[in-house]
């Protein structure tokens, strides 16, 4: 099992940064793939950013050039960063990773509120 704890939301202007955290604990050792997740009231959950093991990152277009994704090993950490925000970015975020053998985990969400 792993559990993942985010932290971080919260309500901002425009134009703002947060950072959003997801610590993870328990057989963290069989991860593969960490990510982020969001969904907008009425839309469906999709993905925003993703890291792998090797260090790759990828992050949806929507959000490219405004988020990175990050990952503190020592800390068993993943990090979501958010700069420029937007309105359109208001959603309930979620830590996502995937675990060698076909599971995968999240955390419980996390909100987020970007007003103009």
């Amino acid at each position: 099992q792993v559990q993942l704890v985010e932290s971080g939301g919260g309500t901002v202007q425009a134009g703002s940064s947060l950072t959003l955290s997801c610590a993870m604990s328990g057989r963290t050792f069989s991860l593969y793939a960490m990510g982020w997740w969001r969904q907008a009231p009425g839309k469906e959950r999709d993905t925003v950013a993703r890291i792998w093991l090797s260090g790759q990152t990828m992050v949806a277009d929507s959000v490219k050039g405004r988020f990175s994704i990050s990952r503190d090993t020592a800390k068993e950490t993943v990090y979501l960063h958010m700069n420029n925000l937007e309105p359109e970015d208001t959603a309930v975020y979620y830590c996502q990773v995937n675990e060698y053998g076909g599971n995968e985990y999240w955390g419980q969400g996390i909100q987020v509120t970007v007003f103009s």
